[in-house]
């Protein structure tokens, strides 16, 4: 039976920009991209995951909004259940603390990035929202 992983991504759009994070080195998809987030734990809603994944992951503080997507993705190591949100950033900075890398991208410069396959409908997704303000 293959393993069902559930996780959250945070979509912060900031002056036009996104929020995009590099996986590092030694973790599952090393080196790709991916909108920052984590594992939905026991007892929590899916926002309150997100909302505590960015805070551990970012050292930031973020309100989670409206849902993005939802992507469901087979990998080796089991199969991916990603819902993605748009995030208020309520703090002035994030910093990687797991990530190797973070930067804001605008919507024209997204797909240039190597993205983690459950994460490439939202990416698209965020896109098209962007091009439409």
């Amino acid at each position: 039976m293959v393993k069902r992983i559930e996780v959250v991504g945070a979509v912060i759009v900031r002056d036009g920009l996104v929020l995009c994070a590099q996986r590092g080195p030694d973790a599952k998809l090393p080196g790709l991209w991916e909108f920052p987030g984590g594992k939905v734990e026991s007892g929590e809603s899916p926002r309150e995951a997100l909302e505590r994944e960015i805070r551990e992951e970012l050292g930031a503080e973020v309100k989670a909004g409206d849902q993005v997507e939802v992507t469901v993705h087979e990998y080796a190591f089991g199969e991916v259940h990603l819902t993605t949100f748009y995030c208020d950033l309520l703090s002035d900075t994030v910093t990687a603390t797991e990530h190797e890398a973070v930067t804001w991208l605008p919507r024209s410069d997204l797909l240039q990035l190597e993205w983690a396959p459950a994460d490439i409908p939202a990416v698209r997704a965020v896109m098209e929202r962007l091009s439409a303000a």
